[in-house]
């Protein structure tokens, strides 16, 4: 109720600006918000409910304590680098009001692994915590599996799982990681170095790949595949698109919300299918209320996660009746 308060004003100022002050002075705010219990364990981890925060809320571990105050059953921090980045030049954040929506160009904005690390060693959660890796921009394509090494063993002791990040439109190339070679590549080497590092930390945690809504039924067909041939843990269906249907605005960059809602909803049905429930899915894209909740659960998704929707509204305290 506050926050329906306050947005107007808020949306008064630059989005960025917006996201700062919110998150901020959030972590001032002497409430918490409950989500009703519905327990479920997945990777052998125990959710106090399936909605969580997804990656890009808070990139840098900055606001975790904040936003476990709102009641999630997981937080997801990221997208992070292993060098420092500034990402793409400003502005890069629009708010598209009407189609509650928002683009956003941020181009893995980010002060690098080091600093997230840092700041997940100041915070007092306790609770489910996936980081979400990716490349810096100026690592060619061909070595990208390093960048994603280098996050991965430094994340591997502060994470419950790991999310690959191969799907950002805001980042020249990644999206061609999803595919034939590239993809194997990565993949194969990022099981290898799990498989070290469990058990050198005597801890299994598993790998999560999040994908693109703007991948074609013959693309989904094939990533299941390879998802499947690699053992793959997880998989976040969606990321942003860069589709404008249902928007008028021709910004560049990834398009969230409202607009996402039916097509990352049929991405959802589609992976669920051709990996015939082998393998866990977290849903997310336009979820705005309840309805859109349970259509990802129907859909074949264990867990939610919530971004855009949060920013216009979405009523937590219902969202998985």
């Amino acid at each position: 109720m506050c926050y329906r308060l306050i947005r107007p004003l808020l949306f008064c100022l630059s989005p960025e600006t917006a996201h700062h002050w919110t998150l901020t002075a959030l972590k001032y705010w002497p409430f918490s918000h409950r989500i009703p219990d519905a327990p479920k364990t997945l990777w052998g981890l125990a959710f106090k409910n399936p909605i969580g925060v997804a990656a890009g809320l808070d990139k840098n571990g900055e606001y975790i304590d904040a936003l476990a105050k709102l009641g999630f059953g997981f937080i997801e921090i990221g997208t992070t680098t292993p060098q420092p980045q500034p990402g793409n030049p400003k502005p890069r954040l629009f708010r598209l009001p009407q189609s509650r929506a928002i683009i956003n160009r941020m181009g893995f904005n980010n002060q690098g692994i080091d600093a997230l690390i840092s700041n997940i060693k100041k915070a007092k959660y306790k609770g489910i915590l996936g980081i979400n890796i990716g490349k810096n921009a100026s690592t060619p394509i061909e070595n990208a599996l390093d960048d994603y090494l280098i996050c991965l063993k430094k994340a591997y002791p502060y994470a419950s799982y790991i999310t690959i990040n191969i799907s950002s439109p805001n980042t020249a190339g990644l999206r061609d990681l999803q595919h034939g070679e590239f993809l194997n590549h990565l993949l194969s080497g990022l099981k290898a170095e799990q498989g070290r590092l469990a058990e050198q930390y005597a801890r299994y945690l598993p790998l999560l790949v999040k994908i693109s809504p703007d991948l074609t039924e013959t693309e989904i067909q094939d990533l299941a595949a390879t998802l499947l041939r690699h053992q793959i843990d997880g998989v976040i269906a969606t990321n942003t698109t860069i589709s404008r249907e249902g928007v008028n605005s021709q910004e560049n960059g990834g398009l969230s919300g409202a607009p996402l809602t039916t097509r990352s909803t049929q991405i959802l049905h589609l992976l669920h299918q051709a990996l015939q429930g082998k393998i866990p899915l977290i849903g997310v894209g336009g979820i705005m209320n309840a309805a859109d909740a349970q259509a990802k659960f129907a859909a074949g998704a264990d867990l939610i996660q919530l971004y855009t929707g949060l920013i216009y509204g979405a009523d937590l305290r219902t969202i998985n009746e």
